[in-house]
């Protein structure tokens, strides 16, 4: 296999960017901070089991588990007794409404998350939920309720029947992995996996407002990838996650998981090698690589391929125990950035325990796109001491912020260019297990990071399910 390198500078982001902030408006905006702002406990006896080393409520791929809008904040769980509840408060309260949406979870499998998502044309909250490679359950709330939440009370009664379709729109016996994304018309589509691991392919649904349409897959499975031990011919697109900038561009950073663990040096490791990036400005229906070259179309024939040139932004063979599914965000330019992590080849060529190695060796990186259209790479100088993930998040002044395992927080700034990664919290006080879930959306509305966080407990005792608040420049 020949080896790849990182995208040419030429590869500029395009004219659905936004031209970037000032030199001098950044040299006066304020570096990265956090002012903690107090705890509240969403559940002090919420679901505990350890499984795929993570816990139901807390998962990376959840988008999202904890979101903003219009003045609330919304999240979702499973509790003690295993039934799928919503809670809401207004931001900056110290309790929590709750209800039950009718569904108890299946199986103790931590892939089996909740997903929430907002369509803005009707003002319903969406949950897509319990899944892992078989059918999902969904429950949608009346129209309206997340636009008038002091008008219309917060009862059970205002969420629909539990459905195994999206309103009768059934998409695939093998799904995993829902994340809800808006698009800037406030339409909402739904990513999703179908297949297993290893073998499974990305796809997109849409809701109108009226009613869900499968926009189809857009990534394959197929091809032949080829490394220094072996071949594989089938694998899945893991995103990193699925995000509209301002200026409505849809990105997606992934990382390929080979179903052949003959790819591997180690059986222990994992199979999953290379970052790669592409965009869309279509609403996902055409998808180009970082050059602005088409690589794959949603529905068709042709679709997003482990062959295709111009994916990988940092190349990487399987023998690191990179993480699938981590992180990424878009600045005010609309540039992407994403936090991928790995054992160094300074702690050797061979991974061959992915949660040992991680654990004692594992490190977060920082991979984002520059003014000038090329990739840069800068570490983040602070030990994993987990196998789990990290979530990326950007202030209003572009400044960085990383939520490692255990709710610890590391940050750089804008005006360093990214490099000057320092640590600004060390997770005292939170006790938490270790992969933590960020509210994505509430940092624009009023500059709030909040971290959703479960307190560490052993085998199936339930725990406490808490939400930190920590306060950004302003």
């Amino acid at each position: 296999m020949k080896r790849r390198t990182l995208l040419a500078a030429t590869a500029l982001l395009g004219s659905a960017a936004v031209p970037s902030v000032a030199g001098t408006a950044r040299a006066a905006a304020p570096g990265p901070s956090v002012t903690p702002a107090g705890t509240t406990t969403l559940d002090g006896q919420a679901l505990f089991f350890v499984s795929y080393d993570g816990l139901v409520n807390n998962n990376s791929f959840q988008k999202n588990g904890l979101l903003t809008h219009r003045g609330h904040q919304y999240a979702a769980w499973y509790t003690a007794d295993r039934n799928a509840v919503v809670g809401r408060r207004v931001l900056g309260g110290s309790t929590w409404s709750t209800v039950k949406v009718g569904h108890t979870l299946r199986y103790d499998d931590s892939h089996n998350v909740i997903s929430m998502g907002v369509s803005r044309t009707d003002g319903r909250l969406h949950l897509n939920m319990d899944s892992h490679s078989d059918g999902f359950t969904y429950v949608k709330s009346v129209a309206g309720l997340l636009d008038n939440p002091t008008g219309l009370s917060w009862t059970a009664s205002r969420f629909g029947t539990p459905q195994s379709t999206l309103d009768g729109l059934a998409l695939t016996s093998q799904f995993t992995y829902p994340q809800f994304v808006a698009t800037p018309e406030g339409r909402l589509q739904l990513s999703y996996r179908a297949g297993v691991s290893g073998n499974g392919r990305n796809a997109l649904a849409e809701y109108d407002g009226t009613s869900w349409t499968a926009l189809g897959e857009w990534s394959s499975a197929t091809g032949t990838y080829t490394g220094a031990h072996g071949s594989s011919t089938l694998r899945n697109m893991y995103l990193h996650g699925i995000d509209y900038d301002r200026s409505g561009r849809l990105h997606a950073f992934f990382t390929w998981r080979e179903q052949n663990a003959a790819v591997m040096c180690n059986a222990g490791g994992l199979t999953n090698h290379d970052t790669g990036y592409v965009y869309s400005d279509d609403r996902g229906r055409t998808w180009r690589n970082g050059a602005g070259t088409p690589v794959g179309t949603t529905g068709g024939s042709d679709r997003v391929a482990v062959t295709d040139g111009g994916l990988v932004v940092d190349p990487l063979d399987p023998d690191h125990s990179l993480m699938n599914q981590e992180s990424q965000a878009t600045d005010s330019a609309g540039r992407p950035h994403a936090i991928i992590s790995y054992v160094p080849g300074r702690f050797g060529q061979c991974t061959t325990g992915y949660v040992r190695d991680r654990t004692a060796n594992g490190r977060a990186f920082h991979v984002r796109r520059t003014a000038a259209g090329t990739w840069r790479k800068t570490e983040i100088p602070v030990a994993l001491n987990s196998s789990q993930r990290t979530r990326l998040v950007l202030d209003k002044y572009d400044n960085a912020y990383a939520v490692l395992p255990f709710g610890r927080i590391a940050a750089a700034s804008a005006a360093s260019g990214h490099t000057d990664w320092t640590t600004l919290f060390d997770g005292g006080g939170l006790n938490a297990f270790g992969e933590v879930v960020v509210d994505e959306t509430r940092i624009a509305q009023d500059g709030v990071l909040s971290v959703l966080h479960q307190v560490k407990s052993t085998g199936t005792t339930p725990s406490a399910l808490r939400v930190a608040d920590f306060a950004l420049p302003v």
